[in-house]
């Protein structure tokens, strides 16, 4: 006689409605979506591009507009008279003549008359070493630095050093400050335009993968959605996944874009690019702490959009099973 147990042998019954799979659950959570394909990894590739892209922009943007602003700052805390070449005596007379102006004014903190030899090297870049200036009407220029205690009346000296020295003109660099704030400007808007693309070129490239997955899956989902699986268990499923999937990858492309501006942050350091007369090509890609924040933000938006854009992706096919 068999000793058996009929309830050992009978079949586990199906879910009700609304009652979620319990499947797995003795030996560790499963997930119906794969953890490993050829598509996984293309969308994790596809992923740490597009957010080492956006750290890029973010890392270039902090850069230029931290670099803007120091350059704005120098420029209006100068001014500059320049006083025309003409007959040396008369010239030197008139160099400091206007020096004399320039002190008695408030808000001047120290006024320099810039030597033959400190021209010379201002000129350099565009003529050459060696030039001897006694050959050029080359004008004398008197650099004034503003103290920053009051505002000094610039409109006031520029009348008197034109009364007085018709052949002095008085720069502000207003003009350079303004065509900073301006190039600084186009260059934030940019990086949002460029921005909003690598984000939707990344909602789209989840998009698709998830529609492939549950395309992949379909079988599997039907099954679980004609049980009585909620829809929020399935996409819950798919979402966890592409969490990770977004997590892997933006962190692989935030680290990647982080160590392009350390390698660069490191130049000086290693003795390149760190004579400021010979500035290099990349020596003000300095994103500082705020840009490699953001970037720090940017792993975080991309895994937490691919997740989000999955579960939306999940719910809308769906309603699509009948």
């Amino acid at each position: 006689m068999s000793t058996t147990d009929p309830a050992s042998t009978r079949k586990p019954a199906a879910p009700t409605a609304g009652e979620e799979p319990r499947a797995g659950k003795a030996r560790g959570q499963t997930s119906i979506v794969p953890s490993a394909t050829i598509a996984g990894r293309a969308l994790v590739a596809v992923v740490a591009i597009m957010t080492f892209l956006a750290g890029l922009t973010i890392g270039t943007a902090f850069a230029v507009r931290a670099t803007a602003s120091q350059w704005r700052s120098d420029v209006t805390r100068e001014v500059t008279i320049q006083i025309r070449a003409g007959d040396p005596k008369t010239t030197d007379g008139q160099v400091q003549a206007a020096a004399d102006i320039a002190r008695k004014t408030p808000g001047i903190g120290d006024v320099h008359v810039l030597s033959f030899d400190e021209t010379a090297r201002l000129l350099e870049p565009w003529l050459g070493a060696g030039l001897d200036l006694g050959d050029l009407p080359v004008p004398r220029v008197v650099v004034l630095k503003l103290d920053g205690a009051g505002a000094a009346d610039l409109a006031r000296l520029r009348r008197t050093l034109t009364d007085k020295i018709p052949t002095a003109t008085l720069d502000d660099h207003r003009g350079w400050s303004r065509r900073l704030v301006a190039v600084t400007d186009g260059v934030m808007l940019v990086s949002v335009v460029l921005l909003a693309l690598v984000g939707l070129a990344t909602v789209l490239s989840v998009v698709f993968a998830t529609r492939a997955a549950v395309a992949t899956n379909r079988a599997v989902v039907e099954v679980l959605h004609f049980v009585g699986a909620r829809d929020g268990f399935i996409a819950a499923q798919f979402q966890r996944h592409f969490l990770k999937i977004g997590a892997e990858g933006g962190l692989i492309g935030g680290l990647a874009a982080a160590a392009v501006f350390g390698a660069v942050a490191m130049l000086p350091p290693l003795g390149l690019g760190d004579d400021p007369e010979v500035p290099t090509v990349l020596g003000w890609l300095h994103p500082g702490l705020w840009g490699f924040l953001g970037i720090a933000a940017a792993v975080a938006v991309v895994a937490l959009a691919t997740a989000f854009t999955s579960r939306v992706t999940v719910y809308r096919t769906l309603r699509t099973i009948q």
